[in-house]
Parts: C-alpha cells; structure tokens; sequence
C-alpha cells in the first residue's frame, strides 16, 4: 500500500511554484491565495516526509548501536523515539486520506441548537468555543459570517468559515448531531440535563462552479446585524438572509461590511450548500433538489460529551472515546477526526 504519495505531492509544487512568476499570477488576488496556501501546505508536507525518512535512518542506526553494544538505556531511548516517529506517521497517514473532491477546500459551519432554550443555545456556543480553539491550535483561521445570540446565553445560530488547506476534509467529521449530558449550570435544583445541538459542515466552493439558479426560487429579506454589542451591531439593515424556496435552504450573512457584500457571500454560502445537496441526492438538476431535515434530538447523535455522573467522550460512528472531556472541549479532537477517517476509508 503506498502511504504517502511524495512524488505527486512535489510535481504539483513544482507545477505550482512556476504559476508564482507567470505574468497577472498577482492581478488575481483571491486565486494567487489559494495557490501560495497550496504551496505552504505542500511544503510543509513533502518536508515532513522527508524528515521522516531522516528519523527512521537515524533509528535504524541507533538500533543496531544499541544491539551491538547491549546497551539497554539506548534501547530505551530507541523506544522512545519510535513513538515520536509513530505519531509522524499516523499524522502522514491521515492526510493521506483526504482525497475527496472537496478535501482541500474551506468550510463552511452552522451549529444550531435542539430544543430546550438557554441549556442547548449554552451546549451550541460551547461547541462553536471548541471549533475556534481547535483552528487556533491547527493553523487554521476562523471567521464568523453570521451570529444569532441566545435570549438569555448562548447562541441561536453561528456560522463561520476555517479557512486553510483541507479545511472541509478535517472537519466534515464533525458534520451531525452531538449531544451534551451535564449538571445544568442554568437549574436551581442542580439537576442533571441532556441537550442537543446540530453541526452542519459544507465545503467552501470556488467560482469555477457554475450552478444556474431561478431567481423566482430565491426570497431575499434585509435585517440590521444582531447581538448584544462589538462586531455583531450595526445600525443599518446590511445584514441578508436568502431562502432556496425548492429547499428551504436558507443562508444569512451579517458580518461584511455592505449589503452587496453580505449578499455575495450567502449566495456563494448557498451555492455551497446546494452543490453538496445535489451530490448527495445525485440529482442533475437543482430544481430537483428536496432536501432532508434531520431533527436534532435523541437518537440522531454522532457524539456524545458526558460531564456528569462520570467524564467521557464517545463517537458512535467509530466507537472512538476518551475520558478527558475538559480537554476536548479545549479543541482537542485530532483523535476523533482521525478515527473517521481512518473508519470511512475501511
């Protein structure tokens, strides 16, 4: 089985480190982005490979050292080092298998909250705290697109964009429903609490995907930015909302600043998630296009987070579980993106 494919990876950097002197490579600012971005991420990985290979050299030596001269301490350091280089690989092995069509795009994220008013609109805001902190960690840049904050804490709705290389690969293992049982913060009687709220992860498309959309499917309102103050105010009515009417699909955006601008970026959000829906439901065809809404409740969840009466995070997609859940609330989940990977690939 070939793990990594190098010489790929160096061809297309080299393809694209060419592009960089090409005339007008910088007049196109948004494509020469994308392919600087390309270029830093494939860097990394092929330096990465090779340093590898150093590594293993460099254990194959220390192996035979340690045998000739039975040297028990070499042997442990050796011990050590093979775990470092195991983590190496597995990393490797994981970026290897985001080869989807969409993988190295960026995604696009909307949590909502289940029923149950301030406890799941808390649970939505500590998922979308998780997501950022995961981004920071990773390299990743996050931007909030849309905000609607709870009436008393919490949020109704976020939306926002991780912008990097395999963005959407890394993250649509989050897409689905994940459920929060705790003792409720917001319960005078101390009672234990069970919510939900809903992650849905769509790829970023770019402009080199031409999807025609009826006009008279589109219904278009305009509403001032929400919230209870800093960015997510404004005194005039800039914010968009578009509904896909065949879909109910709907998309807002709040936090350019104009309403063209807003209004570009749902429709490209919404493009988005029609592309996605027209692949799932193999259609040719928007106007085909139904949609399926999957209630955000009991039985639907691909996660769960137990802080009470015992710590555990489980993924009932894998089986994927571990007991720290203060640390992956911190934005700790690589091991549970990585086991959907590595489990979707089987």
């Amino acid at each position: 089985m070939i793990l990594f494919d190098i010489n790929g990876r160096k061809e297309r950097l080299s393809g694209l480190e060419s592009q960089v002197g090409n005339e007008g490579f910088w007049n196109d600012q948004e494509n020469s982005s994308k392919v600087l971005q390309e270029i830093k991420f494939l860097k990394e990985s092929v330096n990465s490979f090779d340093s590898l290979n150093k590594q293993i050299e460099e254990l194959d030596a220390m192996i035979d050292l340690a045998n000739e001269e039975n040297d028990m301490d070499l042997c442990k350091e050796a011990l050590s080092f093979f775990k470092k280089l195991s983590s190496h690989v597995e990393k490797l092995e994981t970026e290897n298998l985001l080869s989807g069509p969409h993988d190295k795009n960026n995604a696009i994220i909307t949590i909502h909250p289940g029923a149950g008013g301030t406890e799941s609109q808390d649970w939505a805001q500590m998922l979308y705290r998780m997501y950022m902190m995961w981004s920071e960690q990773n390299g990743f840049k996050l931007e909030e697109i849309d905000f609607l904050p709870g009436d008393v804490a919490g949020i109704k709705s976020v939306t926002f964009r991780i912008v990097g290389m395999y963005a959407y690969g890394y993250m649509k293992s989050e897409s689905g429903v994940h459920r929060l049982v705790r003792i409720s913060p917001f319960d005078a009687g101390g009672r234990r609490h069970t919510s939900f709220a809903s992650v849905e992860v769509i790829p970023e498309v770019d402009d080199s995907i031409n999807i025609e959309i009826n006009p008279e499917d589109l219904k278009i309102d305009t509403y001032r930015s929400s919230g209870a103050g800093g960015q997510h105010v404004n005194k005039t009515e800039s914010a968009i909302r578009i509904t896909h009417i065949p879909t109910n699909i709907i998309v807002s955006c709040q936090t350019q600043r104009s309403q063209i601008q807003n209004r570009d970026y749902a429709m490209k959000m919404l493009i988005s998630k029609l592309v996605e829906l027209k692949e799932k439901e193999n259609k040719e065809k928007i106007e085909d296009l139904k949609g399926i809404q999957r209630q955000i409740a009991w039985g639907s969840q691909i996660r769960s987070y137990v802080f009470c009466p015992y710590t555990l995070v489980k993924d009932h997609r894998t089986g994927y579980e571990v007991g720290n859940v203060e640390a992956v609330m911190n934005g700790e989940i690589n091991d549970f993106i990585d086991s959907y990977l590595k489990s979707n690939a089987k």
